[in-house]
């Protein structure tokens, strides 16, 4: 979870007039028609708007702050909706799937069928010391392999996230891509049939189901963490007074942070199954172990169906990616393609080029959008190198574990307990470190967090360096430990330190990264935004495709060590560029940038300034106590029909 921050730069809409603001109410609305099914004369008050099911806010309920409370006030986060809950769920299990299945794929395609055994790839009870395998490919084929299906799960979901946001809709992109995984898992879980392994013929097979596998989550992945955070409507702050007294501020950035961080804990706890999934591939087979996550899988369509009426659904606004295109390249050609101008930007505001006689079909928040999407963007760039750090390249942790006594643990086990780590770490730096220092009054910014993530996993690759020295020191057969039968007596436990630091340097990068990519794109664009974020990993997995020749005996220190130093130097460098956006607004709203005409004045200065009850005048406001707010008719947004409220 994000750190709940302090001050005012990080609160949404510091300019924000206070009578135009998201609604509280949810009532029911018709998309499709855009506007209330069998809506009452009373239902009625709300119309169809971008976010949330109404365009008034009822002051009562979401009092805004002063501008002296939005600095004092303790921010916490907001209710978490069940729709969100409920998304977390499916995420949860979708990763159990592709963790899962990709838990045992070096294995698979790296060892041949273990002498002794049945013919489904599981081992021999009798040397608990061995591994299971099937296809008997080799290191650097299960290396390569390995990567491309994790490069493809990350560049696909820029083709998936385009054609959700400009074509179908974020919700059945989701739909198609659990569809498409569930043919693949049916494919692998026959294709890993021992007559098949025994026979030889199980490359082809594998090979199909590996393709589909990749494309059905590369369709899902980018697309289930907006629709999760479009749960939560109401993004703008407020105050409460809680039951213990104390007047809070609930905060959008806190409450998208506390969001994100439990989808990020769901992804885990589906990864975590890939524990018992790696113990089945060695002591029962590889059609087992496909099988198990499969399972679970299967369960997906009929979870989906179930939720379809009650989910938010973003409709596709295609007009948004052309409009960022078309600004991109407008700024582009009038700095003649100097990306580093200082006016950059500025050059294609519209007030700039209204000046020359020039009138464009965008705005000023259109800019704004494009510019902070860009600086995320680099931001992303950081993550490849990082990742190289988190876990090793390709298949080193693997044949690292491979090499050292087990005592009967599987050898990719450990690397298994990142998601442990995860799951355990991340409530105590929501609900404990982040407050923690929010309450002492120490800034723990966005850029803060990544830095911290970032160095953690230098040291986790340092240590992963540092242990395949000894097992190379160790091993009866020296520097071809990776290929000896025999193991070094270096216990495979010892693999744990860099396991847990790389995990918990995900919750400081990962989660920081989603929650930029989510806060700074434009609305309809943001699942094309995480899947240029999600697009790093793919990118990363490109490196260790080059970094493949190097995952051989005895060159395996080099494959910890070198992107450890890549990354420490890369560190002092990303600090030292981007330490500004600790201090950017992390949303803004459409009002930050309308002019603040008179009566919007006395209005917002009524609502931030306390009454006088013997000189106090009324603020207009209709029978609801409810302020009326602009609709942005670009945008439209699927919510869920209540029939029985609708009635």
């Amino acid at each position: 979870m994000a750190a709940n921050q302090l001050g005012a730069e990080n609160v949404v809409g510091l300019n924000l007039h206070h009578d135009v603001v998201e609604p509280a109410t949810q009532e029911p609305i018709d998309v499709e028609k855009g506007h209330h099914a069998h809506a009452t004369a009373t239902d009625r008050v709300a119309t169809s708007s971008v976010d949330s099911a109404s365009d008034v806010v009822d002051l009562e309920a979401h009092p805004p702050p002063t501008e002296e409370e939005r600095t004092t006030l303790r921010k916490v986060y907001d209710t978490v909706p069940w729709t969100a809950w409920t998304l977390c769920l499916v995420e949860a299990s979708e990763r159990a799937s592709y963790y899962g299945v990709k838990a045992v794929f070096n294995n698979y395609l790296q060892f041949p069928l273990p002498e002794g055994g049945d013919g489904s790839g599981a081992i021999n009870g009798s040397n608990p010391n061995a591994h299971a395998g099937a296809l008997g490919l080799g290191i650097q084929s299960a290396s390569a392999l390995t990567l491309l299906f994790t490069f493809l799960a990350y560049v696909i979901p820029i083709f998936g996230a385009w054609w959700a946001d400009t074509k179908i809709g974020r919700y059945p992109a989701i739909v198609y891509g659990v569809l498409i995984g569930g043919l693949a898992h049916v494919i692998m879980i026959g294709g890993a049939a021992p007559a098949l392994l025994r026979a030889g013929k199980g490359v082809a097979p594998f090979l199909l189901s590996f393709f589909l596998l990749a494309i059905g989550a590369g369709i899902f992945k980018p697309n289930i963490a907006p629709t999760l955070v479009d749960q939560y409507q109401y993004q703008k702050e407020y105050t409460k007074v809680l039951k213990s007294g104390e007047k809070v501020l609930v905060d959008p950035e806190t409450t998208i942070s506390h969001i994100l961080m439990l989808f990020y804990a769901f992804v885990n706890i589906g990864a975590f199954f890939s524990i018992a999934v790696v113990y089945i591939e060695k002591y029962r087979g590889f059609w087992l172990a496909f099988l198990a996550p499969g399972i679970i899988y299967f369960l997906l369509p009929f979870l989906l169906a179930a939720m379809y009426k009650r989910t938010i659904r973003k409709k596709p606004v295609g007009s948004d990616l052309t409009r960022f295109a078309k600004i991109t390249v407008s700024a582009f050609k009038k700095c003649k393609g100097n990306v580093f101008s200082k006016n950059l930007w500025h050059n294609v505001k519209p007030a700039t080029l209204a000046e020359g006689g020039v009138t464009v079909d965008y705005t000023e928040k259109d800019v704004s959008d494009v510019q902070r999407t860009w600086e995320a963007v680099q931001i992303f760039l950081y993550i490849p190198i990082w990742n190289l750090n988190d876990g090793g390249v390709g298949s080193a942790a693997s044949s690292q574990g491979a090499a050292m006594t087990s005592d009967g643990a599987p050898n990719d086990l450990l690397n298994n307990f990142n998601p442990l780590t995860i799951i355990v770490v991340s409530p105590l730096l929501a609900d404990v470190l982040y407050p923690y220092l929010q309450r002492k009054g120490i800034k723990f910014g966005r850029i803060d967090r990544m830095t911290v993530g970032f160095l953690m996993a230098t040291v986790s690759g340092v240590i992963g360096a540092i242990v395949q020295y000894r097992v190379y020191e160790t091993s009866p057969c020296g520097y071809q430990a990776s290929t000896c039968d025999d193991v070094s007596p270096i216990s495979i436990w010892w693999q744990l330190p860099n396991v847990i630091l790389g995990a918990i340097s995900e919750l400081f990068v990962n989660v920081t990264a989603y929650e930029l990519a989510y806060a700074r794109a434009p609305e309809n664009m943001r699942a094309c935004v995480i899947s240029i974020m999600l697009f790093m990993t793919a990118l990363s997995s490109a490196l260790g495709e080059i970094l493949v020749p190097a995952i051989v005996d005895p060159t395996l220190v080099w494959a910890w060590a070198a992107p450890a130093i890549a990354l420490f130097v890369q560190t002092i460098i990303f600090w030292w560029r981007h330490r500004h956006v600790n201090d950017e607004v992390f949303m803004t709203s459409k009002e930050d940038f309308e002019p603040l005409n008179p009566d919007k004045a006395d209005r917002k200065h009524a609502a931030e300034t306390p009454v006088d009850e013997n000189r106090a005048t009324e603020i207009p406001l209709d029978e609801k106590n409810v302020a009326r707010a602009p609709v942005d008719e670009r945008n439209t947004a699927e919510v869920p029909v209540d029939e029985k409220r609708a009635e």
